[in-house]
């Protein structure tokens, strides 16, 4: 299958998230059994690479840049719903189908729709209207969600029925020694609970904390947590990374005290493949992310709750292998078998095309 993932967010290495990684994975999955992938997605065009590409797109006239700096095409555009857009990425590209995530997901499922490519939307959150439309007006349309959380979600909003694929990890890829250093918040975006997390470092000045930046910040934003996170002699900064091991090699303890409702919680399943309790909120499906590999709590519960429940797993040896040892369990589970996920995933698409077959016979 020639298999092109389309959203409105940004790719690798400009944007990086939950979703771009899960998605990674995906494709590369995908290439080794031998099916063409390609990215069709937004783009900010901020930094070196940014400006590299709004050089190229001027020089060569094309709707959107091109590179092939993770090993596979990505074609971005600030404009990713503009229908000529949609056409010309169709035209270059020739999908069997199209895998459609995040922002603006209807309107580019329409778009894709309106030229006989068949369309998969993988629902990885439920903020609906960032999809800038009814998910279930796609003709044909197959769907996938990343949780039973997000499928019931969708399911009581627009009467859809899911798929559930959890984001797929590579249980080697993130599987290794830890030194134990640090409780780390992977993303410092305020909706994932950095402000739980930064009156966790106040409280608790005999615990180091690592911060990992993940998704890009306005200046102001990053400025004004960097002059916090300087302020606190017990926190170690560092930048986003397509290496994790340099995050969780260092973890005790992962903090992922989100605030908002989590779709899935991609972070927490990577630590339990370390053996990385986590200690987060209980938002939408980050729960289920959790489960018995750690400990969820109210997302809006006082510091001393979240400081009581770090300092039991940070000093209580008996309470942290405890929980250590079920995260590792929980991180071999079938569901996270992500050969099954991937079996799963191409035959949503392979029913998405039979579908797309049948309403052009029709």
């Amino acid at each position: 299958m020639r298999i092109l993932f389309a959203g409105g967010n940004g790719w690798l290495p400009e944007a990086s998230g939950g979703t771009q990684n899960s998605t990674d994975h995906l494709i590369r999955q995908s290439l080794a059994k031998g099916h063409d992938c390609a990215v069709y997605c937004g783009f900010s065009g901020r930094g070196v690479f940014g400006f590299r590409m709004k050089v190229q797109r001027k020089l060569t006239g094309r709707p959107f840049s091109v590179d092939t700096t993770q090993g596979y095409e990505v074609m971005r555009t600030w404009e990713p719903t503009e229908p000529q857009r949609i056409a010309a990425a169709v035209q270059r590209f020739r999908p069997d189908v199209v895998v459609i995530q995040t922002r603006r997901s209807a309107a580019l499922g329409k778009a894709f729709a309106a030229l006989g490519v068949p369309v998969v939307l993988y629902l990885r959150n439920v903020e609906f209207e960032e999809n800038e439309g009814d998910v279930s007006a796609i003709p044909g349309a197959q769907f996938i969600a990343n949780s039973d959380f997000t499928a019931q979600a969708y399911k009581t909003a627009y009467g859809i029925d899911c798929t559930v694929i959890t984001p797929t990890i590579q249980f080697d890829h993130y599987a290794g020694p830890t030194t134990r250093e640090f409780a780390t918040l992977v993303n410092i975006h305020p909706k994932k609970g950095y402000e739980v997390a930064r009156d966790m470092a106040r409280a608790c000045p005999d615990i180091p904390f690592l911060f990992v930046e993940a998704w890009t910040l306005w200046d102001q934003l990053f400025d004004q947590i960097m002059a916090e996170l300087d302020a606190l002699p017990n926190v170690t900064f560092m930048r986003r990374t397509s290496d994790m091991s340099t995050v969780y090699g260092r973890t005790k303890v992962l903090l992922a005290p989100s605030q908002w409702e989590e779709a899935w919680g991609r972070v927490a399943s990577e630590a339990h493949c370390s053996a990385i309790p986590v200690l987060g909120s209980d938002r939408g499906g980050l729960g289920q992310a959790i489960g018995p590999g750690g400990i969820a709590l109210p997302h809006d519960a006082p510091t001393e709750v979240w400081v009581d429940a770090l300092r039991t797993l940070w000093f209580d040896e008996a309470a942290y292998a405890d929980l250590s040892a079920k995260a590792l369990e929980y991180a071999k589970r079938p569901a996270l078998d992500f050969h099954r996920q991937h079996e799963t995933f191409l035959s949503v698409l392979e029913s998405a095309i039979a579908r797309q077959d049948a309403l052009s016979d029709a």
